[in-house]
């Protein structure tokens, strides 16, 4: 059987007085997310520097409302939830059993800020509503900007968690970035010395 990855050391000064909760949230996840298709069974051995801490280090970016696109196992959207309780947030995702879990997770946790919505991205009813949209691990650059620019109010901001190739990703959605009015488009690398795999973000405001 594969084990668990042992919870970092780094983990309660990201999270502070969350930190409970993000473990209940990591337990759940590595005894029930391979079996539920959330996550592969060689992700229990990195499930916190990979997956839980890879996306808690992004959790100062936030404020206001925000929405995270295809929340999936809940990476990054529950995690954001957990670490950052004043800002509210809305996990958007399509797949049944997927929002089922999400659903579970909000309730289990007493999770009191944030909404689970099924749906994907390009049918939300929510054009101009939020101050920041994030996503992981969903698709590419110039697919995402289309779904994700619109939800923005003017002014916000997109924060998208990328992998080492998000300056590759920018430069093929040129057209995209243009077309959607997005301005300030950047890579902002976090936990830079802090965790063992730093996390990328692309961020852009969006200008009406």
């Amino acid at each position: 059987m594969t084990s668990v990855e042992i919870e970092p050391a780094v983990a309660a000064s990201i999270f502070g007085d969350r930190i409970d909760l993000a473990r209940r949230f990591t337990a759940a996840l590595a005894d029930q997310g391979e079996e539920r298709g959330l996550i592969g069974p060689l992700e229990l051995p990195r499930l916190w520097t990979r997956h839980v801490l890879n996306s808690a280090i992004a959790a100062p970016i936030f404020q206001g409302t925000a929405a995270d696109i295809g929340s999936g196992a809940g990476l990054p959207g529950l995690v954001l939830a957990i670490a950052r309780p004043d800002v509210i947030w809305t996990l958007i995702e399509p797949m049944e059993r997927r929002v089922n879990w999400l659903s579970e997770q909000v309730t289990e946790l007493g999770l009191g800020n944030v909404e689970v919505l099924r749906s994907r991205a390009e049918d939300v009813r929510a054009t101009g509503k939020f101050d920041f949209v994030t996503a992981r691990a969903v698709s590419a650059l110039r697919t995402l900007i289309p779904f994700t620019a619109p939800l923005l109010r003017d002014g916000g901001e997109i924060a998208l968690l990328k992998g080492v190739n998000a300056p590759a990703e920018i430069e093929a959605a040129a057209k995209q970035i243009k077309k959607y009015r997005l301005s300030d488009v950047r890579v902002e690398v976090l936990g830079e010395g802090v965790l063992d795999e730093t996390t990328r973000v692309v961020r852009a405001t969006v200008r009406g």
